[in-house]
């Protein structure tokens, strides 16, 4: 990946002092508005931070307890510090925005214990505008050398019981929960990112970045407003298995005064390494459709039946759509033998990823697909049975890049893997970057589903495309669904560490196929979402029949995945949102706005459009008479002349969205 650095500064000052030293360090962030101290008061570690002169972190231990040795907590004296500077401007691959400033201020304090053995540990603080990034670094020594983590002490000690948007960090469902909103003296362990609105005005958010070969950092709550770092244990109990030199992941906080802005935080990306990966080829942002809705709403089946929704003769009729309305991309689920209606259950159920089911013919698809310009996405479910995965995993690959396919989806469908290891501790964390490095070898594009979250690993390997991680449109299939605030939380908790499959675009709002189920969006509002939920691989989700013939589909075939910017015009968590993105490869800007259950009106200048220009503004909002339950399906479309100047209403019912093309004349 290109990278660009417009003005790099490195300021280097070596601060020795006494092994008796507990004075105070402290940075503060380019702009001086976030300030981090740090302290050893009784010889442990202790940090706190700062905005605008108002309280964020509290006093705050930090360290690790080990297994069978002394803990990396306490007796500790400064040997001594670094501060360093960065500003730099580097270009993303693909993503929300194509050029990201980096700027920070750094200081790393070393610390080593009083005694005989001398154990060092440093702890490195970055300081952005937006936020605070802090992490740990064993070096290589010898009374550290493999070691056990079974406990890490970080706090994140909160000013007051803030308002918090949170899910459960240990429940079988992963990450597919709905969001609780709750103080945080009612909150549970939570995974990260967890997003905060505090009684002064302030938002913030915790997660964490650069996450490798280390358990998932939860968040557990204590008395007093204290928050702790809780590690995802292996099944015996350790949390992370390791050895120096060793360096933990990033925990960041991110800052900001209005909840828009912790959108537009780049500091996770910022925080994992550059590009790692030579040949960009494969990488192609698109958008796709697949014989998957159907499966969910029952009128196909994954497995062999009567009613498979993965034949040969099915396949080509979805590639004869997407040929037809230039849709580059068709997923197939249920291709390969293995599949029973028992296929999801926690049994280390077995497929194969080489052999296809009687009724498909994998070559004969995809031959039929090259002639018409559309490829497939492979699709490996491994039903959480990692060892009969692995077993197979190059020979699954190796028949995609030789078919020509270079974008697979990876589903890890159970409640623990091989039955046993949480998704999100050490033992996954290990097994998703090893599956994605594996991927890159022969040329595929990932998208993870049931993955680990997001901690900005897209910048280091850009074929990680998108991942699931939240609870999904498939909920809206065979469940009571997803409350229309669902789609207003998200932006602001799990869209916060990147993209995400969310699989929208459906039409048939009360699902006349289906198990008498419905979606509780609007359409506008599902046009809407191709805005707001950011994913370079964008699903068109509905069956054909309910696109062909709508003129509300020529927003899903317009929009873009792939963005030179991004800005958020309006927010309220779990209210409403307004963004909008400028094309990649155009002067083109696309806006979504959407709600929860309460109707909106807003007016918004379009002050983000170029200085002189006109644009055409092709509007799909909710209809007239749109109505949430009674008629989500109508879809006003119009068109009016626009520039910077022009303050434009938008109207939304509740549960409703809008999108807005801007087409620059």
């Amino acid at each position: 990946m290109m990278v660009k650095r417009i003005y790099l500064y490195l300021a280097l000052c070596l601060l020795v002092m006494s092994c008796s030293n507990s004075g105070k360090l402290s940075v503060e962030s380019p702009d001086k508005n976030v300030k981090v101290s740090f302290e050893l008061p009784d010889n442990r570690p202790v940090y706190s931070v700062g905005f605008k002169g108002k309280e964020v972190i509290l006093p705050s231990a930090m360290g690790f307890t080990l297994k069978d040795k002394e803990a990396l907590s306490g007796n500790f004296s400064i040997a001594g510090s670094q501060t360093s500077s960065v500003d730099e401007t580097w270009e993303q691959v693909w993503g929300e925005k194509q050029f990201i400033r980096n700027n920070y201020n750094e200081l790393k304090i070393d610390l080593v214990r009083n005694g005989d053995d001398k154990q060092q540990m440093s702890i490195v603080f970055r300081v952005f505008n937006d936020g605070v990034a802090f992490r740990y670094i064993v070096p290589e020594q010898s009374a550290l050398d493999e070691f056990v983590i079974m406990d890490e002490l970080s706090e994140f000690n909160m000013a007051g019981d803030h308002n918090a948007w949170w899910i459960p960090a240990y429940d079988d469902q992963r990450y597919e929960n709905l969001y609780s909103n709750t103080p945080i003296s009612q909150m549970d362990t939570v995974h990260t990112p967890v997003t905060f609105e505090t009684a002064d005005g302030l938002y913030l958010s915790i997660h964490e970045a650069a996450l490798v070969d280390f358990a998932s950092m939860t968040i557990a709550p204590r008395a007093n407003n204290q928050l702790k770092a809780d590690l995802v244990p292996w099944a015996d109990g350790d949390r992370v298995k390791t050895k120096a030199p060793m360096q933990s992941p990033w925990r960041t906080i991110s800052i900001a005064e209005k909840p828009g802005d912790l959108i537009t935080n780049y500091m996770v990306l910022n925080l994992n390494e550059p590009n790692q990966l030579d040949d960009l080829s494969y990488i192609k942002p698109s958008k796709y459709i697949g014989i998957w809705w159907g499966m969910h709403i029952g009128k196909y089946t994954f497995w062999e039946s009567p009613n498979l929704g993965a034949t040969t003769e099915n396949s080509k009729m979805y590639i004869d759509f997407a040929s037809k309305h230039g849709i580059p991309l068709l997923l197939i689920e249920g291709w390969n033998k293995g599949w029973t209606p028992a296929w999801y259950e926690n049994r280390m159920h077995e497929f194969s990823f080489t052999q296809s089911v009687d009724n498909f013919d994998l070559k004969e698809v995809v031959e039929y697909g090259n002639q018409k310009g559309v490829k497939l996405i492979g699709y490996h479910e491994t039903g959480s049975n990692l060892v009969s995965y692995l077993d197979q995993i190059d020979a699954g690959f190796a028949l995609y890049r030789d078919m020509g396919i270079h974008d697979i989806k990876i589903g890890q469908v159970g409640s623990r893997l091989n039955m046993k290891e949480w998704h999100h501790g050490q033992f996954g964390v290990n097994y998703y970057r090893y599956v994605l490095k594996k991927a890159a070898e022969y040329k595929l594009a990932v998208n993870f589903h049931e993955p680990i979250k997001d901690t900005g690993e897209r910048r280091t390997y850009p074929n990680m495309m998108t991942r699931e991680g939240a609870r999904g449109m498939e909920y809206d299939a065979w469940s009571e669904g997803n409350p229309p605030s669902h789609l207003a939380i998200l932006p602001f908790t799990r869209l916060l560490s990147g993209p995400m499959d969310f699989t929208p675009g459906t039409f048939d709002i009360l699902i006349e196929q289906g198990y008498g189920r419905r979606v509780h969006t609007t359409v506008a509002k599902q046009l809407a979402t191709y805005v707001v939920v950011l994913s370079p691989t964008q699903m068109m989700s509905d069956l054909p029949e309910y696109y062909e013939g709508n003129p509300a589909f020529q927003f899903l075939l317009d929009v873009p995945v792939d963005w030179f910017d991004t800005q958020v015009l309006n927010a309220e968590i779990g209210e409403y949102v307004t963004m909008v993105r400028r094309d990649k490869h155009s002067d083109d800007w696309y806006l979504g706005s959407l709600t929860n259950e309460k109707a909106r009106d807003f007016e918004v200048t379009l002050s983000f459009l170029e200085e002189g220009r006109k644009y055409l503004a092709q509007i799909y909002a909710d209809g007239d008479n749109a109505d949430l339950e009674a008629n989500p399906t109508e879809v006003k479309i119009s068109e009016i002349e626009v520039d910077k100047n022009t303050v434009l209403p938008i109207k939304l019912v509740g549960g409703g969205g809008q999108a807005i093309r801007f087409k620059a004349l």
